[in-house]
């Protein structure tokens, strides 16, 4: 399956080596399936509430080495040093709250009483999932997985992206001493040998869990389709936020440019398009300028950069053409809408662009970088027309001070998570979800369990 060979990554900052790995061979995929299958049939009959003590063990080890791994993460993709350690403690925080609500998620449900019988559905593990986690948030993202996955029974194959693959490693260390040997192993490997993997005749993956693009979905999916293998699939985003005309036009500038420009706008769940009531639509945009303004681009391991570089150098030549084809459609450049000159970093500036006509690719195509498209419209229900007017559907915003209109529309906006007042942010008391093109499944809340177990009808006569 595989050439002894070595994965390089490059650091966007300055594009020094950031780690080398090697990948996979044959005999280490096969090592690992043989250890994850063995490891199963063992921990699957551990009782819960020690599974639980294992998981919450097992993840102090990201405590321990929290300024290491938070390190690593800059380097391999980017992300500001503050916005690392930033993630190291949302990782705390999904991982408890998950290991908190699992006896009551994982608890057999009881059925109203019957004469002479007992009747409960239980909650079974899968068996091997495999994880396939992106580079974006490369710790929360595979802890939304591997925490529920493992409280559930089942055992973890994490297979990282190849732009954050000493975050893999990381996961496999924090499990390295825990027992049975084998509940988390890392794999290095191409997408190429991923896609064999999961067609692996034999092989024990009973699951995929896949976080990227909508075409890395699609090669995944069908891939696990050939097998008839369940699987999660969590996909891209071009979330929209409305402003109302009765919104606290500060609070909403702040926040909505945060909400485009965070992690430098790589984030599934990003504003990428913002609608605007033509009544506070200068007042916004002027708002949203000032803020966009105050962004620091530097070197993502100093203190004071609040803008990293992109992860990947060809994202430049998206963020190029979208801005580009916005101008051609008749949009007004207001900010930035270029690379940093003179920088070996994978910088492009913060932009706002105004006047985007919804059909563009800046409103239409996942952006993944620090761009804001804006657009008047008339009310609401103009509004919402445009909003749902996308392939996909992961989360939208609307910024009022009416909590009756924030409901009507959240009626029918099409998106897995409807915020009000608030956007691109993971409460894991709530399932994470999206519509068309951004997937389907769940993680987080309850219902994350759900996708990595059966059900299994207990019905005995008594």
């Amino acid at each position: 399956m595989l050439r002894m060979r070595k994965l390089v990554v490059r650091n966007p900052f300055d594009q020094s080596v950031a780690c080398e790995l090697p990948y996979d061979d044959d005999r280490s995929v096969a090592e690992k399936l043989r250890r994850a299958r063995s490891a199963f049939d063992a921990w699957r009959r551990v009782p819960l509430d020690e599974r639980i003590r294992t998981v919450r063990t097992a993840i102090e080890h990201f405590r321990t080495h929290a300024e290491g791994v938070a390190r690593d993460l800059t380097r391999q993709m980017g992300k500001p040093i503050a916005e690392a350690r930033r993630e190291i403690d949302t990782f705390f925080d999904r991982a408890h709250f998950m290991c908190s609500i699992a006896p009551e998620a994982l608890a057999p449900d009881r059925l109203t009483k019957k004469e002479g019988f007992d009747r409960r559905i239980e909650h079974e593990p899968l068996g091997v999932v495999l994880n396939i986690a992106a580079w974006n948030y490369p710790l929360l993202i595979p802890v939304n997985v591997i925490v529920p996955g493992l409280i559930a029974g089942n055992v973890i194959l994490l297979k990282h992206s190849a732009q954050t693959p000493l975050c893999g490693v990381h996961f496999e260390r924090a499990f390295a001493s825990a027992r049975p040997e084998g509940l988390v192993q890392n794999l290095v490997l191409s997408h190429d040998d991923v896609e064999k993997l999961i067609g692996l005749a034999g092989s024990p993956v009973a699951h995929v869990a896949f976080t990227g693009s909508v075409e890395g979905g699609r090669t995944v999916y069908e891939a696990a389709a050939r097998r008839l293998l369940s699987a999660g699939m969590e996909l891209g985003g071009k979330d929209p936020a409305y402003v109302a005309e009765d919104a606290d036009l500060d609070f909403a500038a702040e926040n909505v440019v945060d909400g485009a420009c965070y992690n430098a706008g790589q984030s599934c769940c990003a504003v990428e398009r913002v609608y605007v009531h033509r009544r506070v639509y200068d007042g916004f945009l002027d708002r949203a300028r000032r803020v966009l303004e105050r962004y620091k681009l530097g070197n993502p391991l100093d203190e004071s950069t609040t803008l990293g570089p992109l992860a990947r150098r060809s994202a430049l030549d998206t963020l190029d053409a979208q801005v580009r084809d916005a101008e051609a459609g008749g949009a007004r450049l207001l900010l930035g809408g270029k690379r940093l000159d003179g920088s070996p970093g994978s910088f492009f500036l913060p932009t706002l662009i105004a006047d985007v006509p919804n059909d563009r690719e800046a409103m239409q195509e996942e952006t993944f970088g620090p761009i804001l498209p804006a657009l008047a419209v008339e009310g609401d229900d103009e509004a919402l027309r445009l909003m749902n007017d996308s392939r996909y559907g992961l989360t939208a915003s609307v910024w009022t001070r009416d909590a009756g209109r924030a409901e009507r529309l959240a009626r029918d906006l099409r998106a897995g998570t409807i915020y009000r007042n608030r956007c691109d942010y993971l409460d894991p008391a709530l399932p994470w979800t999206g519509v068309g093109d951004s997937g389907f499944g769940s993680t987080l809340s309850r219902y994350g369990f759900y996708g990595l177990t059966r059900r299994k009808s207990i019905h005995f006569r008594t």
